[in-house]
């Protein structure tokens, strides 16, 4: 228990689930009792004004029946509530009750019951104005000087000041610049209104100025007005906080000079009448409220400012006097007299607890239990420290903090695919070209077993593969966890039985060491029966008319995949190997293995790469010449518009034709940028198609590890999307940059150079083309991938079954356009501008 805590003097909790803010709460005489003695006025969003006359018998005690004289609800929600001098022909103190679209000014009466029941308080509606713009918060006070009544001024949310002479309306005027209303405040010594504008300017307006300005209800310039019967709107002066303001608050404690309070976002500032700083203080806290008040003691002023750490803090000037802990966070704070008790700080949350509560010391009765004092045994205290390191040192190790079994039991994730397609198609297009898009059903299980926290189930499909729904929530609670579940879906859901061809542009030959098996056990449903049950050619032909041909050797054991397209080759040579390897292990084959013994096609992979980057470079010109345009077509419009507002309009000069013609250029400019985006996106999908290829074949290749293969895939499929911003090439050309450098150096003096670090657009794709050949070849004879620290020592790199290594060939000297094409690649390629499936269209994953 804190010594510091804000006593607790009363307290209640206003309604339920209602909402409050900093205009909610006003402390005043309202019922003109004349004793001094201060009521509580609190008014809430959802209509209901309260007001409190705490009488606790005891400190501490809550709410009782009589302590609240009056509970209406208006039904408007409350914005704003103020006690003031608003009912002309007398002097009596008023409630203001500010609505939204209407502004109240009740009085309050109360009536001696008779017997047991109490007094009866009831509120008369004095006037209203209906408001024709949306209100945000008002001020009062004595405008221009006048006696013995106070004038408001509601300030909108599109920054007018309306100014209301009790219960006439007297004038509105348009702040200069304003874009978001701020705090506002009325100084009486300078008769100006201090504001906070959306540049985080404190502005000050002159009463005068705003009431001889120009009528804010004639915005529009009139024959009089021009010959200057109205004045403009000029500031009286301005400074630059640098944050947006909570509040503003002013306070004059002597005749000559009165302060202006700013309580900002990050610091507290005490200004002059003319705008000049005299202190500041640096917040290192984030401010809710704030009241300042004068020291009646010592001539000086002190400020309240609460905080969202539920802290009250009292300063003297910049000094802390005083912290004390609140039990909420409040966004009101108020200092009145209640009960003949001075001095009382009254707080309001935003979800309405209202405590009445003072400073104190007041010591705590509750002590700490002594503990009973025990020799240590540092032999023991030795060995269980041993004990700990071993721990420590073995986890570690194991590089895993958290048991792997542990986590996966507290939430499994299983996906079931449904053999069958929807019987209707959920496919948002229906069809593409000739062929009609299936969709199927995938059913989500999630199983845990213990109590988790804000489950959000998260599926992803590789494009063009599309999903009805990408993001689940379920509210638990307990502790935070990842799962991953990964599944395959059926082929035939991007792909239908087609001709096969006996001649393509590309072909890829996989060799296996067992006996070939017959497609239509690994395809059914992608061939017709045949007598022998020996199906060694079928046709594959993809939703959109791409066809694919996959040949099986009678004679020997190879399988070809061949097609128009080198991107069409990946999907069904990454299905046939998975297939095979299923078959294999139904028949409790264990030593089935795939390899590829052929050049990697690397030429036709970089024809690719360059239409990609092509289409990137054509982008950037794009947007470059729209942006132009666009700056053009906004010059002409302003020249135009001087014309057109000339009291004597001279010629055109033919600016209405050349506006015309930069609109056609600019429609056209956008439209080519868009063409070109959609380009954009099916290269990069024809990319990573290739990209998936190439990784498989290397893997075959040089016989890699799934470790491996998975260090290949971050390097060359960093990104899910590519933008103008951060685009694949660089991005790869970083990553095996990285990879040249470290387990893949052949000398200590590779290994010292830097990477840059600011990724950008490259001028041209050949020092890209020129590190994915020094890949290859450098895994030929015999470089590793890996991840660990030891890497990056300088290594002699052997091929398997001990061979010495190969002297290092020239290869790096000489130009890419030469050696990829001599050693990596013979084959011919032919580029067709037509979308295929990305990588993996068979395969999501849920988070």
């Amino acid at each position: 228990m804190s010594l510091f805590k804000a006593r607790d003097w009363w307290s209640t909790v206003l309604g339920d689930k209602e909402e409050f803010d900093q205009g909610c709460l006003c402390l005043a005489d309202v019922d003109n009792t004349g004793n001094g003695q201060d009521k509580i006025i609190v008014g809430s969003f959802m209509g209901y004004l309260r007001i409190f006359n705490p009488h606790p018998v005891k400190t501490g005690d809550g709410a009782q029946a009589e302590d609240l004289l009056l509970e209406v609800h208006l039904r408007d929600p409350i914005l704003q509530v103020e006690v003031g001098k608003f009912v002309s022909g007398t002097e009596m103190l008023h409630l203001a009750v500010l609505h939204s679209r209407k502004l109240c000014v009740y009085s309050v009466s109360g009536t001696l019951g008779n017997v047991e029941h109490g007094n009866q308080y009831q509120i008369k509606l004095m006037y209203e104005h209906n408001l024709q713009r949306t209100a945000c918060n008002m001020t009062y006070g004595s405008f221009g000087g006048v006696k013995g009544r106070d004038l408001i001024c509601i300030q909108s949310v599109d920054g007018m000041l309306m100014v209301f002479e009790q219960e006439s309306y007297a004038f509105g005027r348009f702040l200069p610049g304003s874009l978001l209303p701020g705090p506002l405040a009325y100084s009486s010594r300078t008769d100006s209104f201090i504001t906070v504008s959306s540049c985080h300017q404190v502005e000050s307006y002159k009463y005068q100025v705003l009431a001889f300005a120009t009528d804010a209800d004639k915005r529009q310039e009139t024959e009089q007005q021009k010959h200057g019967s109205g004045k403009r709107l000029v500031v009286d002066w301005t400074l630059n906080i640098g944050e947006q303001a909570v509040d503003i608050c002013i306070v004059s404690f002597i005749q000559s000079a009165s302060s202006v309070f700013v309580l900002g976002e990050r610091n507290f500032f005490c200004l002059k009448d003319n705008g000049q700083i005299q202190f500041m203080k640096k917040l290192d806290y984030s401010p809710s409220c704030f009241l300042p008040y004068c020291s009646v003691s010592e001539g000086t002023i002190n400020t309240l400012i609460g905080n969202h750490n539920n802290m009250l803090h009292i300063y003297q000037d910049v000094t802390l006097k005083w912290a004390t802990q609140l039990p909420h966070v409040p966004v009101a704070v108020r200092v009145g007299c209640l009960h003949d008790l001075k001095g009382v700080i009254v707080t309001l949350s935003d979800d309405g607890h209202l405590q009445c509560s003072y400073l104190g010391t007041d010591p705590s009765l509750f002590q700490a239990p002594k503990v009973e004092s025990r020799e240590l045994n540092y032999d023991e205290l030795d060995m269980e420290l041993k004990e700990l390191q071993k721990v420590i040192k073995n986890v570690n190790k194991s590089q895993d903090v958290w048991p792997l079994t542990e986590r996966e039991d507290d939430l499994k994730v299983s996906a079931m695919v449904s053999p069958n397609f929807d019987s209707v198609s959920q496919a948002t297009d229906v069809e593409v070209g000739a062929d009609l898009v299936p969709s199927v059903t995938v059913k989500v299980t999630l199983k845990n077993r213990v109590a988790l926290q804000k489950i959000k189930l998260s599926i992803c499909v590789q494009p063009p593969l599309v999903i009805t729904g990408d993001q689940f929530t379920f509210e638990f609670m307990g502790i935070p966890r990842v799962s991953q579940c990964k599944f395959r879906l059926p082929l035939k859901l991007v792909c239908l039985p087609g001709q096969p061809s006996k001649t393509a542009s590309h072909k890829l030959t996989i060799d296996t060491n067992k006996s070939p098996v017959s497609l239509l056990s690994l395809f059914p449903g992608f061939a017709k029966q045949s007598e022998d049950d020996q199906v060694n050619v079928m046709g594959f032909r993809f939703l959109g008319g791409s066809q694919v041909t996959l040949l099986a050797s009678k004679t020997s054991q190879r399988y070809r995949i061949q097609s128009e397209q080198f991107e069409d080759l990946w999907l069904i040579t990454n299905e046939l190997i998975i297939r095979l390897q299923e078959y294999f292990e139904k028949q409790g084959i264990k030593d089935f293995t795939c390899s590829f013994s052929g050049s990697v096609p690397l030429e036709e992979y970089f024809e690719l790469i360059d239409h990609h980057f092509e289409l990137r470079i054509n982008g950037e010109k794009l947007e470059e010449l729209l942006s132009e345009r666009a700056v053009q077509f906004r010059a002409i419009q302003r020249r135009l518009l001087t014309r057109f507002k000339d009291k004597t309009p001279a010629p055109l000069q033919h600016l209405d034709t050349l506006l015309d013609g930069t609109y056609k250029q600019v429609i056209a400019l956008a439209d080519a940028v868009e063409e070109n985006q959609d380009n954009l996106f099916q290269s990069f999908t024809r990319l990573k198609s290739a990209t998936h290829l190439v990784i498989l074949l290397i893997g075959l290749w040089q016989k890699l590890s799934a470790d491996q293969i998975a260090i290949l895939e971050a390097a060359f499929l960093p990104l899910q999307q590519d933008t103008q911003e951060l685009g694949w090439e660089e991005t790869v050309d970083a990553a095996l940059s990285h990879l040249l450098k470290t387990c893949l150096s052949k000398s200590s003096k590779e290994q010292a150079l830097n990477l840059n670090s600011q990724l950008g657009i490259p001028k041209d794709t050949s020092q890209l083309k020129k590190h994915i050949t020094l890949l290859c070849d450098r895994l030929a004879k015999g470089g590793r991938l890996c991840l660990s620290t030891d890497a990056a020592a300088p290594q002699t790199m052997v091929m398997p079954g001990g061979c010495a290594t190969i002297p290092e060939s020239d290869l790096e000297g000489r130009s890419i356009d030469q050696d990829s094409s001599e050693l990596f690649t013979n084959h011919k390629h032919l580029m067709v501008e037509t979308p295929v499936p990305e990588v993996s269209p068979l395969q999501g994953v849920t988070e």
